[in-house]
């Protein structure tokens, strides 16, 4: 039997640890039988550290689980150790759904586990925040051990899991339970579950556990006041809570844990920035009723993160002046969190201006912060401010100065200012600082950004004449689209295909896009398509961006036959292809006034299983609004619904085009037959008129069957009541109203002109139609 054992220990320790999860194979079955056979079930002791070593030291619990089911088999009957060893296994494995299914299983068998085992494990699985399942397994404890009583942390715990969920009538209901089994409620579970109706919006619910609360002999403290006032502030109630954050000062100098008050006071301030009320959090920072029962500084330190949290950084910077006024000093991270913000968020100036206060503190910006000010600056085209920063963070120990360099050529680039860059860059090497490929890949691009190529060429001369460091393909790649830029293709190519080889520099797909897009632009598709076949024979894969560009230079031309082969050929075999690829094909076609086509081709992709994006569905929208085609512009807005997209602001605006140039020719129309001195009902010979009516109810009928099969794509989207404004109805005449629904719905009838003082604004008419703001 120790033989067994040891050889047991032995061959399992040293396994691998990738062979501890292998498939469950024959050799591991006769491995175990023979084992079984040694030991006996009746060793209990020696199967109870056999299971607990699978599911702890091997961290497999499917090994235990095949070993505790051949053990009962033998007629072992499981402990609450070996349930204990499987569930935490489970666990530890993120298997918590399985964890709660097999403590279920072993409670309906048979299998109980003690009142302490019991309560670990309902901890444990408490960890997984499944609330609803591990209710389930309480409930299921309790009805197979009458005399089991959860602990008080657990329930309190469950309770707040049901809380956090939005489930808090599932959590109040816990409260019946524990009265029942022994556990009177606290403080804690009454906080949490106020809490948790205040966070799902029933106040009163929440003021009648409150109520209850007092009734039964439960002081409340600081926090439970404070997740009150959150609830009350939620409904806006602002003098209600008012007369609860005075009784909350109150607690908070009764309460003797300073941390509850803290939490309170938190959590006060949170919901107040959260609900809008910025102006009670600067009352409370300029008259402190809290400070007998809380510290100042950690109460403006609080102030401080709500309201940065909440993006009010111009009202932290005002809390910092009242912390200076009043003798304290904000922490270093705090204060960085301002600046940081202010620059993201057009404050700047004021940003600078703490910097150099903060400097009188020991305040210095980290990096991250450092850029987004100097780069914020510099749009303000404020550059001595941005230099000023710079020069401060440069006198710092520690500290890479080449990326604090970097950092500035790169805010200058936004200034559109290459000459200030060189300046910096001069600078660079007087302060016997040595600039890397990124500094010089910067200057460079701010050179050839407006046009001076030369400068930029010259740099790149003195780095391929080792002056500084070697050039890269970021380097080449920026010169050869500034020369593009200006024109200068023979040149882009020789650095290309001579200069590039020559340094031992490959060209990736980005120089490749770049140089298709210059030579596109410079009207040279064959070239372009040359040097697309170039980079496929060189192994480089095209991206979506290569394809776009190529498709946008053929289009430009006219060669939708070239266009078709390089899409069936090369772009759709690659399943490289985005709303890119697509919106250019579409452009091209609608530009050369092939619509029906581009509808094809949109319709053959949805069928194909790709889903174009909206942009692709607004090409084809707008494409038909400038042909005056209203009915099917809302048909492809009818197939975009079906798609499962909505329409955006850019395809109502589409829309709202083209109703505002047929209500203007409309009127114009109108206007000009009553300067004839004509009447509508003669414009049209009554024989001709009633031939078109004939033809326009058969079109309807023929529209009608299409919106019974496929659903009216005008659904939801026209008032009916604007059809006596924008159509003229006559109601002596069935064909004559016949008429004017067409003529609502298609456009294809004639409308009477509405006489100029009865005239609604047009983009009143056209927001009452579309629902704009």
């Amino acid at each position: 039997m120790a033989l067994t054992r040891r050889l047991f220990l032995s061959t399992t320790t040293s396994l691998p640890s990738p062979l501890l999860h292998r498939t469950y194979d024959e050799s591991l079955v006769e491995v175990e039988e023979k084992e079984l056979e040694a030991e006996g079930i009746t060793n209990r002791s020696y199967w109870t550290k056999r299971i607990h070593f699978l599911c702890s030291a091997a961290g497999d619990p499917d090994a235990a689980l095949r070993l505790l089911h051949r053990l009962r088999l033998r007629g072992f009957v499981p402990d609450s150790l070996n349930l204990a060893s499987i569930i935490h296994s489970l666990c530890d494995a993120g298997r918590s759904d399985e964890a709660h299914r097999r403590l279920l299983l072993s409670t309906a068998a048979g299998w109980l586990p003690d009142d302490r085992t019991a309560n670990v494990l309902l901890a444990r699985l408490l960890d997984a925040r499944t609330p609803s399942l591990t209710l389930a397994v309480l409930r299921r404890l309790a009805d197979a051990k009458p005399a089991f009583a959860p602990s008080l942390t657990n329930y309190n715990r469950l309770a707040d899991e049901l809380c956090s969920q939005r489930k808090p009538f599932e959590a109040v209901s816990l409260l019946s339970d524990m009265k029942a089994r022994g556990r009177l409620p606290d403080v804690v579970t009454y906080t949490t579950l106020i809490n948790g109706f205040s966070r799902a919006g029933e106040l009163d619910e929440a003021r009648r556990l409150f109520d209850k609360m007092l009734k039964g002999g439960i002081l409340p403290n600081s926090l439970t006041y404070s997740v009150l006032i959150k609830g009350v502030l939620r409904k806006r109630r602002v003098d209600e809570a008012r007369e609860l954050m005075m009784e909350l000062w109150l607690k908070m100098e009764e309460e003797k844990d300073p941390l509850v008050n803290s939490a309170a006071f938190a959590n006060l301030i949170d919901s107040l920035c959260r609900e809008g009320f910025f102006h009670e959090v600067f009352r409370i920072a300029e008259e402190m009723p809290h400070r007998k029962s809380l510290q100042e500084k950690f109460a403006y330190g609080q102030m401080i993160d709500s309201l940065c949290r909440a993006g009010r950084h111009h009202g932290a910077s005002r809390i910092v002046y009242i912390m200076r006024k009043r003798g304290f000093f904000p922490s270093l991270v705090s204060y960085n969190c301002i600046v940081h913000g202010l620059s993201n968020n057009r404050g700047c100036m004021r940003a600078y201006q703490l910097f150099k206060e903060g400097i009188e503190f020991g305040y210095s910006p980290s990096e991250p912060t450092y850029k987004v000010l100097v780069e914020a600056l510099c749009k303000e085209m404020d550059l001595h401010k941005a230099k000023d920063v710079a020069e401060f963070m440069l006198q710092r120990d520690s500290i890479d100065n080449t990326r604090i360099y970097n950092i500035l050529l790169s805010a200058l680039r936004l200034a559109d200012n290459p000459s200030e860059q060189l300046n910096v860059l001069i600078s660079m090497l007087q302060k016997q600082c040595r600039p890397n490929a990124i500094t010089l890949n910067t200057v460079i691009h701010g050179f050839c950004k407006i046009g001076k190529v030369t400068e930029a060429k010259k740099i790149m001369s003195d780095m391929l004449n080792g002056k500084f460091c070697a050039p890269n393909v970021v380097t080449f790649t920026t010169i050869i689209c500034g020369l593009l830029d200006i024109g200068n293709s023979e040149e882009a190519l020789d650095i290309l295909q001579r200069t590039m080889p020559e340094c031992h520099c490959s060209p990736n797909v980005v120089t490749y896009n770049v140089v298709l897009h210059g030579l596109v632009k410079l009207q040279k598709v064959d070239k372009a398509m040359e040097i697309f076949n170039d980079m496929v024979s060189k192994g480089i894969t095209a991206d979506s961006t290569t394809y776009t560009v190529i498709i946008e230079g053929l289009c430009k031309i006219g060669r939708l036959e070239d266009v078709k082969r390089f899409w069936d050929e090369i772009v759709w075999p690659s399943k490289i292809h985005d709303n890119y690829v697509y919106a250019a094909i579409l452009r091209g076609l609608c530009r050369l006034g092939k619509l029906d086509q581009a509808c094809d081709f949109l319709y053959e992709l949805v069928d194909c299983g790709v889903a174009p994006g909206i942009m692709n569905y607004n090409i084809l929208i707008d494409s038909a609004c400038k042909q005056g085609l209203k009915k099917e512009a809302y048909q492809i807005m009818g197939e975009m619904r079906k798609n499962g997209l909505k329409p955006d602001a850019v395809t109502w605006r589409i829309l709202d085009k083209l109703h505002e140039k047929q209500s203007e020719e409309l009127t114009f129309d109108g206007q000009s037959l009553e300067s004839k001195g004509l009447k509508e009902e003669t414009v049209m010979p009554v024989e001709f008129e009633d031939e078109t009516i004939s033809e326009m109810i058969d079109e309807e009928k023929e529209y009608i069957n299409k919106v019974e099969n496929h659903g009216d794509p005008l659904e939801g989207l026209v008032d009916p009541s604007l059809s006596s404004k924008l159509v003229g109805e006559d109601k002596t005449s069935e064909d004559h109203k016949f008429i004017n629904k067409i003529d609502s719905t298609g456009g294809m009838g004639r409308e009477k002109p509405v006489p100029p003082d009865l005239q609604e604004p047009l983009s009143k008419i056209a927001k009452r139609v579309f629902g704009l703001l």
